[in-house]
This record gives C-alpha cells, sequence and structure tokens, in this order.
C-alpha cells in the first residue's frame, strides 16, 4: 500500500545496458502493463470450456463501454430523427470493424505480453513515441471529456443540478475506481457490467413502449445506396462509423488482457487468445444492441412523428415524456445516460495510466494519474460552461469528437503493423487473409476520420 501512495523513480536502461533487439523488439519486456492488476486473475487448468471461458469474460466489456458513451448518443439520435432505420446498417458496418480491431488489440496484448503503448515505445524511436504519446493524451482527455459532459447533463436532466456543479461532481468517481481496484480487478469489471445491463435495461424497455415496425427495422440492417446518394445521410453516417472506434480502447484492451494468469506457452496463449476474442466480440454486440436502440427509438418516437431535428441529448429527454405518454420514458433516458458517462469515464482514466506507463516507462500512483486524467477533462469544461453556459457545453463536446477522430489513425496504423510482423509476433502474427482486411478497415476508417475531421472545421 506504501507504493501506492508515493510517486516512483522512473525506470531508465542506458544505452549499454539495453538489451539487443530479440523477436523483432527493441529490449525484452522489462515492466509490467498495469503492474497492480498483472496477472491477478486465476484461470481454472480443469474443468468445462464454458468455465474456462468465463474466467477470461470481462475485459471485452471494459472495452464496449466505449462504443456506447454520450459521446456517440448525439449521432445516434440525429441519425434516428431524420432517417428512421435506415442507418442502422452502418451502425452494424462500424460495429463489425470495432471487433476485428480490438480482436487484434487483445492478441498482440496476449502473444507478447506487452500493451500497445509499450510495443510502440519498443518499436518506434523516442521523438516518435512521444509525439504518439502526447496524441493519446489529448485523446484520453477529449474523450474524458465527452463522458464528463455526459454524465453532468444526465444530472442535470434527473436532478435539476446545474451542469458546472455536475462537472465538477464527476471528478468523485475517481474514488470509487481506487475502491473497487484495490478490492480486485474483477470488482471493477463486475461493476462495469451491472452498468451495461442497466443501460440495456432501460432501453429494452424504452424500445417496447416505443413500438417500433419490426419489417421496417429489419431492412434498416441492409446497407442502402440512399447513405451514399443523400449528403445529409452520409454525413451521420460517416459521423457514426468515425466515432465508433476509440483509439484508447485498442491500449486498454492490450493491458487488462494481461490481467489473466494464462499459462506462457503457446498453447496457453491460443487459449488465451480464444476466448478473449470471443469475449470482446460477445461484449460488442452489446454496444450494437445499445447503440442501434437509441437509434431506433428515435425513429419510432421522433421520425414517425415529423420531428425530424431531434440531435441533443437534452431535447430527446424533454420530448420523450410527452410523446410515449410517461414521465418515466425520460427518467429511463437519463439513468442509462448517467451510467454510460459512470462506465466511460472508470474505462477512460484506466487508459490513461496505461498509456503514461507504457509510452513513458514512468510510474506514479494510480490515484494520482486518475486525478490528473480527471482534472485535465473537468477544468476547461468548468472554465467553458462559466463563461458560455449549456451551449458551451455542447460546443465542446463536438471538439472532442473531433480531437478523437484526428488521433484514432495513430492507433489503429500501429496496431495492425504489429500483429501483422512475424518477427514482433511470432507464430501469432495475423494470416495474409487477415492482413488484407486489417489494412481495409483501417484506411476506411482513417479515410472517414479525416473527411469527418475536415467537414466538421471547414464545411
Amino acid at each position: 500500500m506504501q507504493d501506492d501512495l508515493a510517486v516512483t523513480q522512473p525506470h531508465v536502461a542506458s544505452a549499454h545496458s539495453e538489451p539487443a533487439r530479440k523477436g523483432g523488439w527493441r529490449r525484452e519486456r522489462d515492466t509490467s502493463s498495469l503492474p497492480e492488476s498483472f496477472r491477478t486473475v486465476k484461470i481454472p487448468k480443469t474443468g468445462s470450456t464454458f468455465r474456462k471461458f468465463l474466467a477470461f469474460a470481462g475485459p471485452g466489456y471494459m472495452v464496449a463501454v466505449g462504443y456506447m458513451d454520450p459521446g456517440n448518443w448525439a449521432t445516434d439520435l440525429a441519425g434516428g430523427s431524420q432517417f428512421g432505420y435506415t442507418l442502422l446498417s452502418v451502425i452494424l458496418m462500424s460495429n463489425l470493424m470495432a471487433i476485428l480491431l480490438q480482436a487484434l488489440s487483445g492478441k498482440l496484448g496476449i502473444a507478447t505480453g506487452r500493451d500497445l503503448a509499450q510495443a510502440c515505445r519498443d518499436s518506434y524511436s523516442k521523438p516518435v513515441n512521444f509525439g504518439l504519446w502526447i496524441l493519446c493524451e489529448l485523446a484520453i482527455a477529449a474523450c474524458d471529456l465527452a463522458e464528463v459532459i455526459g454524465a453532468a447533463i444526465a444530472l442535470n436532466l434527473l436532478f435539476g443540478i446545474p451542469i458546472l456543479y455536475g462537472v465538477i461532481l464527476t471528478a468523485l468517481d475517481v474514488l470509487i475506481i481506487l475502491f473497487l481496484q484495490n478490492k480486485g480487478f474483477r470488482y471493477l469489471e463486475a461493476f462495469v457490467i451491472a452498468l451495461i445491463v442497466l443501460i440495456a435495461g432501460c432501453f429494452a424497455v424504452e424500445l417496447i413502449w416505443s413500438a417500433p415496425v419490426m419489417g421496417d427495422l429489419m431492412k434498416g440492417f441492409v446497407p442502402s445506396s440512399e447513405i451514399i446518394n443523400n449528403p445529409e445521410m452520409l454525413y451521420i453516417a460517416i459521423g457514426i462509423l468515425g466515432a465508433t472506434v476509440m483509439p484508447h480502447n485498442l491500449y486498454l484492451h492490450s493491458s487488462i488482457v494481461q490481467t489473466r494468469q494464462y499459462e506462457q506457452t503457446e498453447l496457453g496463449k491460443r487459449q488465451a487468445i480464444r476466448f478473449s476474442t470471443w469475449d470482446s466480440t460477445i461484449a460488442l454486440f452489446f454496444a450494437l444492441f445499445i447503440n442501434a436502440a437509441i437509434l431506433i427509438l428515435a425513429g419510432a418516437v421522433f421520425h414517425t412523428a415529423g420531428k425530424t431535428d431531434v440531435a441533443e441529448i437534452d431535447q430527446a429527454y424533454h420530448l420523450l415524456a410527452p410523446m410515449l405518454g410517461s414521465s418515466f420514458a425520460a427518467i429511463l433516458f437519463g439513468v442509462a445516460l448517467l451510467a454510460s458517462g459512470q462506465n466511460s469515464t472508470i474505462t477512460g482514466t484506466l487508459a490513461g495510466q496505461i498509456v503514461m506507463e507504457g509510452f513513458l516507462n514512468i510510474r506514479i500512483a494510480p490515484w494520482l494519474r486518475r486525478l490528473i486524467t480527471r482534472l485535465i477533462a473537468i477544468i476547461p469544461a468548468v472554465i467553458v460552461t462559466a463563461l458560455y453556459g449549456d451551449s458551451g457545453t455542447m460546443d465542446l463536446l463536438i471538439l472532442s469528437q473531433v480531437i478523437l477522430s484526428f488521433q484514432l489513425s495513430f492507433a489503429v496504423v500501429p496496431l495492425v503493423q504489429f500483429t501483422s510482423n512475424k518477427k514482433k509476433m511470432g507464430k501469432f502474427a495475423n494470416p495474409m487473409w487477415l492482413n488484407i482486411l486489417a489494412w481495409v478497415v483501417a484506411v476506411i476508417i482513417m479515410s472517414l476520420n479525416l473527411y469527418l475531421l475536415y467537414t466538421t472545421l471547414f464545411g
């Protein structure tokens, strides 16, 4: 416990003591990723496949919360209210891309014993690593900013707490993270999964009340040429695709899969990769359900009633109660938003620790790192809210998504590059078909994010 309360000295290896390159890496792995939780979750050596899988289940759900964060709600609401169910196919496509990239992220961590940040430090020059670290810290701060604002909006809608005070209150969740992680990493995972179940439950009830036409809904999952031909629809579609994959999730996933005590053999790693992929794939289908549910709700309630201009969270909240005939509908929407914001801040602060330790090999007390991450998000939110009011926070929310879009390529490209490299991955390197698919996905995501960035700034 004493080590957790003090800043430890950074590990610095001299040029003379640094081991020669081995297996494609600059040095042997000299530090553990997320050391306070590294290999703390036991894996049963006997028993059924299902029992072993349950031991691996958890990291995928912590990753999945980044795909259902408040930053995605606005695009889903706008897409549903303007175009009904047409953009469900875009949500499905973006989710499939996310499944592929998260599977590669988990494989990198298990096969090499390095998270993505450590892999970058062991492969690139110091100036490149420093630049990647700065970009990643900006992305994490931007992502955390979106979660802080989302949680503050939820507190305002549910309890009437001014957004300025709500932003400040979000700092308290650092205490929740520290308490749960000190109890054990599985407690933190259980808390995250419980909130996901709560969000899914809220939207399940909302969908039953909204009574969407199932035939029209299912057609929405089939891609339509109208998405390309309609400029307004295309813009929202790009927003959904571009904001789906969160860059910090790739760093996070490659680290937290290493909380499991899988055997350090080829067979043990292959089993761990298989179960990790199952875990993240199943969890991301929960994210697909929730993102689709937001769009379906907006389509069934707002679009069918001719209200095609609903694009903001507070606007949707105030309209749900009168249009569904129950004040409880708005309350469920607000509870889901609060749970979403709270969940996403947990994974964002963990990612901040992983990135700093991985790129710089500097270890500071976990509570201090998480407090720094939260303050970086809270300070601009407080300043903007105090100066410009609630409308300013919405502009800040849009800015955070632009920053995320810009940084994503700098996480996706190294991930695909490393997992494609036989020297670094050995027998776990991607086969040719997976290499091609991964690079195609990477190019699509980069192109869409660049377009989204350009149109947001200049369009």
